[in-house]
């Protein structure tokens, strides 16, 4: 089971488009997604407050239905503090594509990514269904145009795609996420579609999802602020031809396998594109009492300012991660603590039980002038563990977000 070169429409049944419809100046900002039958349907949503009109209908969709067949997206309008005028152009979104594929308007989800408090040109969204629904191609360039459609500050598109087994019956599952900036998921990230020819229930599909993205996009921060928008979703049309997934067992374990490759990927690509990054910063705690512990210390690095501008800076200023640890809410021993980094360029013991082992300042920095970097945090209390992803805090960031909307 490996990653492979892909997304969208690798799996059975699925197709894509991407266009520009003039939200954005010369750029696609406008995909749909598509499958041949209906799929079963599970999703994640952000669990900030402030939702999107598009986050609210689709998380309706979930929990009313479970299914769905089309999807329609759009960048550079987050259709986000609205109010009731966003409500109704997602149902007049959904309307029109209903009315181009020939489905119902609750087998449509919606997703919008962008600039919040604007309204969504309506009359641009409804001639862009239009269109998109007469290229809809399962060419991987499809797929592509897609990806490239729903990116914001994103730099490059993130697609991912894995095969596998399930019953002897070959599937595939793939999918595509945009995300920069406003990246501190508390469900998914701020836009994943992740499509996939298995069979199986909703109720196991909405289980696989929830499990899979707390190891993934929930392990990820770029500069921890939880966007309106967040959203998650994956469609599942069954045209493997596998038996249908209903319970757990040996089918339903190796699907969360193939999920939690294909999101642990993704989320890697988000952390290492974060606004203005020029590295990706990845931390393991290692000796854990609890998963919990685990998580809460991995996680208080990576979202650590301090710990961000030090790698960003190839400062190999360890008693910044230290403190992180110490205000994350988790207790430890610090007089335990042992701290390694590592990257292509070697690997340096930091701390050992928690003081510095006089290692190489040159030897440091040139381990964390790598454009991918880990540190290692053993604990020394058990055997739990967990990883989290970041990305360095640079100046570029200050410029991107200080006239994002001009």
């Amino acid at each position: 089971m490996n990653i492979m070169e892909g997304g969208v429409t690798s799996a059975q049944g699925f197709k894509a488009a991407g266009i520009c419809v003039g939200i954005k100046k010369e750029r696609k900002d406008m995909a749909m997604l598509y499958s041949e039958v209906p799929c079963t349907l599970a999703g994640t949503f952000t669990s900030n407050l402030v939702k999107a009109s598009p986050v609210l209908w689709d998380r309706d969709i979930v929990r009313q239905y479970g299914t769905a067949q089309a999807c329609v997206m759009n960048s550079g309008v987050a259709n986000a503090c609205t109010g009731t005028q966003g409500d109704e152009y997602c149902r007049q979104s959904a309307e029109a594509a209903a009315e181009a594929l020939g489905v119902s308007s609750n087998m449509v989800l919606l997703a919008s990514t962008g600039v919040i408090g604007m309204q969504i040109p309506i009359d641009k969204i409804c001639a862009g269904i239009r269109t998109l629904s007469g290229m809809l191609s399962d060419s991987p360039q499809a797929g592509c145009d897609a990806a490239e459609a729903i990116m914001t500050t994103d730099t490059v598109r993130k697609e991912a795609a894995v095969t596998f087994e399930l019953g002897g019956k070959k599937v595939t599952l793939g999918g595509m996420t945009k995300g920069a900036g406003m990246i501190h998921p508390q469900m998914g990230t701020m836009l994943c579609f992740l499509t996939t020819d298995a069979a199986i229930s909703h109720e196991m599909a909405q289980k696989a999802l929830l499990s899979c993205v707390q190891d993934s996009f929930n392990m990820i921060s770029v500069d921890g602020d939880q966007s309106t928008n967040d959203t998650c979703l994956l469609l599942a049309n069954g045209l493997a031809g596998n038996e249908m997934i209903t319970e757990e067992g040996k089918d339903y374990e190796t699907f969360c396998e193939a999920l939690a490759l294909i999101t642990k990927n993704l989320a890697r690509r988000m952390a290492a594109d974060g606004e203005g990054a020029h590295a990706l910063f990845e931390v393991t705690v290692e000796g854990a009492s609890s998963r919990e512990q685990a998580v809460r210390l991995a996680k208080s690095v990576i979202e650590s300012s301090l710990v961000k501008t030090a790698i960003a800076g190839h400062d190999a200023n360890w008693g910044r991660i230290i403190c992180a640890m110490g205000y994350s809410g988790a207790e430890f021993d610090q007089q335990k603590v042992d701290l390694t980094f590592r990257s292509r360029a070697g690997e340096v013991l930091i701390a050992r039980n928690g003081v510095s082992t006089g290692y190489s300042e040159e030897l440091a920095t040139k381990i964390l002038s790598e454009d991918e970097i880990t540190a290692v945090i053993d604990i020394k209390e058990g055997s739990d563990s967990a990883t989290a992803w970041g990305c360095d805090l640079t100046h570029e960031y200050i410029t991107i977000n200080a006239d994002y909307r001009s």
